[in-house]
């Protein structure tokens, strides 16, 4: 894709279909006269009274508790510099994307218009009782220091600028395991700091907090070393000017144990990391491109631990590690601030959460066997679920010990529980979805090219690696549409109608009916078949041509399954294909089977339905806990439709006694453990978190699922196809380009689970 066609794309994202990333959503009901009278007058006098005798009643009565503000004045936006506060509005719209997608925080951005120090910190104080914390964001330096300081001085709610914070906690985290790794003490370490901004300066002083020693460090600017004799130091790089006699980052590096790359692209050579102690550290976090490359600064020395900020290498230095989860912590206790204890017990949380075993979700999510803690493994995954539950309680006992936390917490398993919960609210398996795609792309056949949202479903999957696209239809049409969209790529693009693919058809035809020649199918007739997409698109998957298809774009789900079970059939030990499909719902990802193709199945078909879904669950990293639903619960019914959930269930307990599987339950009982817990303390299903149900028909599985994406907004990833031996999925009938691409990145994982057992 051209740089023309990426700006249109973001452009487009941004304005359409509503402007902008995030919205007001109420959390209260509205739709009687009742409710409005509650929520504004006149009932709203009454907490407004009680705000008044008590402001910290707020709290208790708004939303205030968990609402932070992302302030900037547009000073230093990212890599564009002093943009204005304006345009500075998207970059702060995506840090309350941020904050709400991991940590469950809402947000309202303010933009203020003003580089003076003063008028900006009496804007945040003026808006300040609004809000539970502030987020400063992109504040050029030295200003931001200043304004920091103040508002920590003169507010009474946690203030924090991240740009300067939200690095020095995630590499410090890092920093203390890389040391460990190096097996050297902090406080012996010589440092070397390119850069002498925002981050810089609160890095180092976090480094030296953690341990490290301010005379072993050399901090660089524009210019060179800070040495202590320059002239006109502002107090930060002051605080940080060495006496040693030296001027380059070539000398700087002689002997030093670790470089810390705040600075920008390319500094670093191979020469220098050659002159550097043994078992170097190179944090390279300068963005999009690091300091010195991974690829060259792990050639140059085998002996290194290295990070960078970013995601395609391991150590990522994010900032999305720190400020959703500290941020959450100190709300939740409603902290006066965000002290050094606070982002101390952050680091000290995100460094021992990298020595702890990782969850399979994790391992599956980054394509990696096992991860364990080393030199490629030294702070924790972005994606990681234990962030929630691990950092915010870190962040909110220290903010108790030190005795700046107004409303402590005294039961920490039950709140431990609440941060989890909020972990539901999120779409993250979606991304882990795509992310693990893209680590061992496949050739994907799309049998519908043709089509407009099907082509562009293609080009995102192209150029985001999630696959490698192969394009069936109509040639000219296609290459009409690639022009219209800029798809330009070479890209494999077959008509299975043209006299060119006789040869591939030919093949495909012979081998079909030395397959089916006794079974009614003549040469001819197979030969005619090999002119359909779907049939031509299976036999590619078939005989290795292609490693998994997507169809059923423009045609309904009965048509397209017909060849698929005619040429690709069912895998080892199947009887009976299925499918499920997956919910992301407000309360985390859910699976619900089967939506698409099993009637009215019997009690085994039940049985074997619920054990291909816990497979699919367990390939996507997660533990299966399954709910088989009815409209009754445990025989409170006699008629057969209950009965066979019965049976079913008989027959998994029996087989599969270790399985997380129970019914008949009605639904409301299979999602609500409490009423569960409460009328039947004998399920399997008590205390846990059910992510999946299996329905008794088709009926019930399909109008629920159809429910559940239009009446809640759940986005939906299937039908995911079950028991076929090779990855076939078909999509609903007009999927959208999102539900294709997501589709893709399943058959991808489909084939690279399938690749995985085979060998």
């Amino acid at each position: 894709m051209s740089e023309e066609s990426k700006r249109r794309e973001a452009l487009i994202y941004h304005a359409k279909p509503t402007p902008g990333k995030i919205k007001v959503v109420p959390t209260k009901k509205y739709a009687s006269q009742r409710d409005l009278s509650l929520a504004y007058s006149p009932g709203v006098a009454a907490p407004c009274i009680e705000i008044e005798k008590d402001k910290d009643a707020a709290y208790k009565y708004t939303a205030k508790g968990n609402l932070v503000a992302v302030i900037s004045n547009g000073t230093a936006v990212l890599g564009l510099g002093n943009i204005g506060p304006e345009a500075s509005k998207p970059v702060m719209e995506g840090k309350g994307l941020l904050f709400k997608i991991f940590a469950d925080i809402d947000v309202f951005d303010i933009e203020v218009d003003t580089e003076n120090v003063e008028e900006f910190i009496q804007t945040v104080k003026m808006i300040a009782p609004t809000f539970g914390g502030i987020n400063l964001e992109d504040i050029k330096a030295p200003e931001a220091f200043e304004i920091e300081k103040r508002l920590k001085e003169e507010l009474d709610i946690p203030v924090m600028h991240d740009d300067q914070h939200g690095t020095a906690i995630i590499s410090s985290a890092a920093l203390l395991n890389a040391v460990e790794l190096a097996e050297k003490k902090l406080s012996d370490v010589k440092i070397v700091i390119s850069g002498a901004g925002a981050a810089a300066i609160s890095c180092s002083r976090l480094y030296q907090a953690c341990g490290a020693k301010r005379e072993n460090m050399v901090m660089l600017d524009s210019k060179g070393v800070i040495r202590d004799d320059r002239e006109s130091l502002t107090p930060e790089k002051a605080e940080f000017a060495t006496d040693r006699k030296i001027d380059t980052l070539d000398e700087a590096m002689k002997d030093a144990d670790v470089f810390i790359g705040l600075s920008m692209a390319d500094i670093v050579t191979p020469d220098m990391l050659l002159v550097m102690a043994k078992n170097p550290i190179v944090f390279a976090m300068a963005n999009p491109n690091p300091e010195i490359k991974y690829d060259i600064a792990v050639a140059t020395r085998k002996d290194i631990i290295m990070a960078t900020g970013r995601s395609d290498h391991p150590n990522q230095v994010n900032n999305v590690l720190g400020f959703p989860f500290i941020f959450r912590g100190a709300l939740d206790v409603r902290a006066t601030k965000i002290n050094e204890a606070m982002k101390m017990a952050a680091v000290r949380a995100l460094a021992r959460l990298a020595k702890e075993p990782v969850p399979e979700q994790v391992n599956i999510a980054y394509g990696e066997t096992r991860l364990t803690f080393g030199k490629n493994y030294i702070i924790p995954k972005p994606f990681d679920p234990r962030l929630i539950a691990e950092v915010p309680p870190a962040v909110a006992k220290a903010a108790i010990e030190s005795g700046v936390a107004k409303h402590p917490i005294t039961d920490w398993e039950k709140y431990e529980d609440t941060l989890r919960e909020r972990l539901g609210s999120d779409n993250k398996l979606v991304r882990l979805l795509l992310n693990r795609a893209k680590l061992n792309p496949k050739r994907v056949v799309f049998a519908e090219a043709d089509q407009l949202d099907v082509l562009k479903a293609a080009q995102i999957v192209h150029e985001e690696g999630i696959a490698i696209p192969i394009l069936l239809g109509r040639k000219e049409t296609i290459k009409i549409l690639m022009a219209e969209i800029e798809f330009d790529a070479d890209i494999l693009i077959i008509d299975p109608k043209e006299e060119e693919e006789n040869d591939r058809k030919n093949k495909y035809a012979k081998v079909y009916w030395e397959q089916r020649k006794r079974r009614g199918v003549t040469y001819y007739s197979a030969q005619r078949l090999m002119r359909e997409r779907n049939y031509f698109a299976a036999m590619m998957v078939n005989e290795g041509d292609a490693d998994a298809l997507i169809s059923g774009y423009s045609r309904n789900y009965p048509t397209v399954v017909k060849p698929m079970l005619e040429l690709i059939g069912m895998a080892n030990g199947v009887s009976k294909v299925a499918t499920t499909n997956l919910m992301m719902t407000k309360r985390g990802p859910l699976f619900l089977s089967d939506t698409s193709i099993n009637i009215d199945p019997d009690a085994k078909s039940l049985a074997k339905i619920t054990q291909m879904t816990s497979n699919v669950i367990k390939m996507f990293g997660l533990k299966p806990v399954l709910a088989m639903v009815s409209y009754s619960n445990f025989g409170s019914s006699e008629h057969e439709k209950a009965s066979k959930i019965r049976e079913a269930v008989s027959i998994l307990h029996r087989r599969h006694p270790d399985m997380d599987v129970d019914g008949e339950l009605q639904t409301d009982f299979a999602l609500n453990d409490e009423m569960l817990r409460e009328r039947f303390p004998f399920s399997k299903l008590v205390g846990k978190k059910v992510n999946a149900l299996i329905f008794p028909n088709l009926d019930s599985a399909n109008i629920t699922y159809k429910l559940l994406k239009e009446l809640n907004e759940a986005d939906s990833i299937g039908p995911i196809m079950m028991g076929m031996r090779k990855p076939v999925h078909i999509l609903q009938l007009g999927a959208s380009v999102d539900e294709i691409v997501n589709m893709s990145a399943i058959a991808v994982i489909d084939a690279q689970h399938k690749e995985k057992w085979e060998l």
